[in-house]
């Protein structure tokens, strides 16, 4: 039915749809499923989303004790001082931490679009859950919004850091994160597509570095940053800011800086952070020489 952004928002621009329309239409006619049916998987989905957030705020930690506990002292946090960054805002980047911190401790998440970068779209899910007061298909759409954006990356560029880099995890997921946003606070799918091409290109170029080969250290932060990324580029959107740089060439940009990056910073843990004095001391400590 689409294959790039731009065939995507047509579609729901010419018939008067959502973007989250067009995209469970798809899923109806790929799967051969009814709506009911296809709203159940993402309801699935979405319960493990919330799963793991209500486990990371009680606290998670991983085998290897380099990540944990985070999402519990942001949220002490906003409740002692005034955030800096804004209540909303930094309690989506403690939900997107927590989330990839029960993915550390061998929890259960939902890829969206990886394991590495799943913190995004729950972590700002629940987030502005608490402003916009979304009923329950709102929120299950949400999911289908942002995973149209991610079927677009995932058949024209790449969404495993192995592949292109950080850039096409924590890069795919904030903008994804970002379109849905901007659906379910009313914006039209052109402000959507907008909002995913500014995150994704102020995250081109990131390299995917994890320390001894893990995903926890900078991964969790990082979902920090696509999440937080993703709020802003929605306000963006919103307010009338266009990305320059159309979305599909912004991901094609995304595509060929992934093909150049060298292996080292392709989720190999041979450079960048890994390659650290203390990367490689965490390497040892818990691998041994």
């Amino acid at each position: 039915m689409f294959r790039t952004v731009a065939e995507l928002v047509e579609i729901a621009e010419k018939e008067d749809i959502l973007i989250s329309e067009v995209m469970i239409r798809q899923e109806m006619d790929v799967k051969n499923k009814s709506r009911d049916e296809v709203f159940a998987e993402m309801e699935k989905n979405l319960q493990v989303m919330e799963k793991a957030i209500e486990d990371s705020l009680k606290g998670v930690h991983s085998v290897t004790g380099l990540t944990g506990g985070d999402a519990v002292k942001i949220q002490q946090y906003m409740k002692e001082k005034k955030p800096l960054s804004g209540h909303l805002m930094l309690d989506a980047v403690s939900k997107a931490m927590g989330t990839n911190e029960v993915n550390a401790a061998m929890g259960v998440i939902c890829a969206t679009p990886t394991a590495g970068s799943a913190g995004c779209v729950p972590g700002t899910l629940f987030a502005v859950k608490e402003q916009l007061n979304p009923t329950r298909e709102q929120m299950i759409r949400y999911l289908f919004t942002s995973g149209a954006f991610g079927l677009v990356v995932a058949n024209n560029a790449f969404i495993s850091g192995a592949a292109g880099g950080c850039q096409a995890e924590v890069g795919s997921a904030g903008a994804m994160a970002a379109a849905a946003i901007v659906e379910m606070a009313g914006g039209s799918p052109q402000q959507c597509s907008e909002a995913f091409a500014i995150t994704l290109k102020n995250m081109l170029g990131l390299v995917c570095d994890p320390v001894a080969g893990l995903v926890e250290v900078p991964c969790v932060k990082r979902n920090a940053a696509g999440s937080s990324l993703a709020i802003v580029s929605a306000d963006l959107a919103l307010a009338g800011v266009t990305s320059r740089i159309p979305c599909d060439e912004v991901i094609g940009a995304m595509y060929r800086i992934g093909r150049q990056m060298p292996s080292s910073l392709r989720e190999t843990g041979e450079g960048g952070l890994a390659d650290t004095p203390t990367g490689r001391l965490l390497k040892e400590k818990i691998f041994g020489k």
